[in-house]
């Protein structure tokens, strides 16, 4: 009886030896691998150091975007205990002012394990937790994209998602370039999931994004946006198109849409108004087209600029349409034909060319094709091949309508037409950096193809400046320059029907007019003032023209001797010398609208103008005040900041009136008074 007890209890031992061998022969050896696995995943932690996204700047290093380097805090509700979530509570609304109970309900009364108590902390404030230690609660990097001027070059600059992601803009169509490669740390951890060390050797450290370095220049931006908002507001529009573009190598100086955004808090915007409407938005240009148009004549030699054109006293029937021009003629000539804006003329002179040779060239502009910017989202246009031509087609088509352009797609074209004839491909991309700005890759310009000869480039150039010299677009003149120019007017599609009442207004200029360095487009939607290509787009040209030789003194460096100054050497000498008060006292032309004969038939746009609102004139010349009046007073107080002189300010607003009048010598140390107030511009009135 002993011994079978014994033998039992013996048994037992046995089998228990043996469960325990095979356990330990499983943990051990069969099942080794995976068991270290989750050993090392309790003990070991593998964390992504994010690479940093690469900055971008202006053409003249002006740092446009860069990432900013927050923490977020999270806390395991799972870890902290009564009193430690009292302290958790009371430390981080000690530094972010928020309520204790705030905390204590977030942890208490979390649905998931891990809760954000902050997300994107700056550093000043993440720093004060740095030291702050306690069961459950860890930070992560959660680096933040920065935008430096806020709606400055929105469209241009895009911005990052959630996941950071470049999302439109050069952030998406350069993401890869931005987006460095992700590090990794490999983190040894306690029991309870605290950090206790670092392997230094593990670790793997991050590698920055590219930088990039655009065309464009920020305060030919600044200028562009500034001008674009006031003539909305002036001719009662609600939204607008600029482009800035050096013709000479498609360099982008300057692109901007209004209404803008903030990419800083993009998401409290419409897709409507985050969308580019420069390069993704179409319409028919009307009048703008004409300067096109004549080229493939004058390249062809087809037309003399002063051959005679029976213009039909303003009316003409065509086929079975009927084309009316805004001015009554009996006979105009070629050079006419585009300063008096014709369609008449236009639609009896483009029959001299052939239907295949007309679109060849259309094609060789790069109508009805990408231009291939380096922005996401371009649209390529319409433009209809010559077996879909029908009788109307070449006509109408030679004066702006049944063809579907872009803006970027226009402002290129007319680079073309200006440069000598030479298309290039719009960039803005100028060259890619690494951390340290040490060049890695220059970008050359590209240019196409020629389009038209320098001779027939030459013809234009002369052509345009009679538009602003002597016809629809006398409102871009400017004092002292030679501006080149073409005012555009086509009725928009609303219900697939053109409207009489709601137009798009545009105007292309550019300057020097023997040189040129700078063209200009200006588009405003359905303004309800004005109206007219002439009348709303050439005046906004005006002011921003203006602005940018103020800033740019160097636009007119190499002016030829029939463009200099009438009372100076140079126009230069204009805005350095202490010429201001002729300047202030220059004539300013009455606001008042010649009575043009509106006719309300397809296509018949007439090309009427007004006198632009007053210009912002801010003087470069550090040593004189400049005229502050009618400026924000944020750029007031930069300018005179800049100048050594300190300033005093009376309400908001815009610049009403300064201690200091303007060309007075000055020194730093002064002090100038600023009185402000909020003003509406009027609008101008048509009689």
């Amino acid at each position: 009886m002993n011994n079978s007890r014994a033998l039992v209890v013996i048994f037992v031992i046995f089998a228990f030896f043996c469960a325990l061998a095979f356990r330990l022969f499983s943990i051990q050896i069969k099942k080794h691998e995976d068991y270290d696995y989750y050993a090392k995943n309790q003990q070991v932690e593998k964390r992504i150091i994010r690479a940093e996204r690469g900055f971008i700047y202006d053409r003249n290093g002006e740092l446009l975007a860069y990432d900013r380097n927050d923490v977020s805090f999270y806390v395991d509700v799972k870890m902290p205990k009564g009193k430690q979530i009292d302290s958790i509570a009371v430390r981080f609304a000690s530094i972010f002012g928020k309520s204790k109970n705030y905390y204590k309900n977030l942890i208490r009364n979390s649905s998931t394990r891990i809760v954000c108590l902050e997300k994107k902390v700056p550093a000043d404030k993440a720093i004060k937790l740095k030291d702050y230690k306690i069961d459950g609660l860890f930070s992560k990097e959660d680096p933040t994209r920065v935008y430096s001027y806020d709606n400055l070059a929105s469209h241009i600059l895009g911005y990052v998602n959630n996941e950071y992601h470049g999302t439109e803009g050069v952030e998406k169509y350069y993401n890869k370039l931005l987006t460095g490669t992700d590090g990794t740390l490999i983190v040894q951890k306690d029991v309870r999931g605290r950090m206790i060390t670092v392997s230094e050797d593990a670790t793997i450290q991050p590698v920055p994004g590219n930088n990039l370095v655009l065309t464009i220049d920020k305060s030919y931006q600044k200028i562009l946006e500034e001008e674009l908002r006031l003539g909305l507001q002036q001719f009662q529009s609600n939204s607008a198109v600029g482009i800035i573009m050096d013709p000479n190598n498609g360099e982008i100086l300057a692109l901007a849409n209004m209404p803008d955004f903030n990419p800083n808090f993009y998401w409290n915007y419409k897709d409507e108004i985050r969308r580019n409407r420069a390069v993704t938005d179409t319409y028919e240009p009307g009048s703008t087209f004409k300067s096109v148009t004549i080229s493939t004549l004058i390249d062809q030699k087809l037309v003399k600029l002063d051959e005679s054109v029976y213009a039909e006293n303003g009316k003409y029937k065509y086929k079975k349409a009927n084309i009316t021009d805004s001015h009554r003629h009996q006979f105009l000539t070629v050079r006419g034909i585009i300063e008096q804006s014709s369609n008449i003329g236009m639609a009896k002179i483009i029959g001299r060319l052939d239907d295949d040779k007309f679109y060849k060239y259309l094609r060789n502009f790069g109508f009805g094709n990408f231009t291939s910017i380096d922005l996401p989202g371009e649209s390529k246009g319409k433009l209809k091949k010559p077996e879909s031509f029908n009788e109307l087609t070449q006509a109408f088509m030679s004066f702006g309508y049944e063809v579907s352009v872009t803006p970027l797609q226009i402002i290129s074209a007319y680079a073309a037409l200006v440069n000598g004839g030479k298309l290039f491909q719009p960039h803005l991309l100028k060259k890619i950096t690494d951390r340290n700005c040490e060049t890695k890759e220059e970008v050359a310009p590209k240019m196409l193809r020629n389009v038209i000869s320098d001779k027939t480039s030459a013809k234009i150039r002369d052509l345009l400046v009679g538009v602003v010299e002597n016809g629809t677009g006398d409102k871009a003149k400017i004092e002292n320059v030679k501006v080149g120019g073409k005012t555009g007017t086509s009725q928009q599609l609303i219900n697939n029907k053109y409207s009489s009442s709601s137009h798009n207004s545009s105007f292309v200029g550019f300057f020097p007019a023997d040189n040129p360095k700078v063209l200009i487009y200006v588009l405003v939607s359905a303004p309800k003032v004005g109206q007219y290509g002439g009348v709303v787009a050439g005046p906004i040209f005006k002011n921003i023209a203006e602005r940018l030789l103020q800033t740019d003194i160097n636009l007119l460096s190499n002016v030829k001797g029939q463009y200099k100054s009438k009372t100076s050497d140079t126009f230069k000498d204009v805005f350095t010398s202490n010429n201001i008060k002729q300047l202030k006292n220059q004539k300013k032309p009455d606001n008042s609208v010649k009575k043009e004969e509106k006719e309300n038939s397809y296509a018949n746009i007439p090309e009427t103008v007004i006198n632009n609102p007053k210009s912002r004139k801010l003087i470069v010349n550090k040593h004189i005040m400049p005229d502050l009046t009618n400026n924000y007073l944020r750029d007031a107080v930069a300018l005179l900041t800049e100048m050594g002189i300190k300033s005093k300010v009376s309400g908001s607003g815009k610049v009403v009136s300064q201690s200091i009048s303007p060309g007075q010598a000055v020194k730093p140390g002064l002090v100038c008074t600023l009185k402000c107030e909020e003003r509406k511009l009027s609008g101008a009135r048509i009689n």
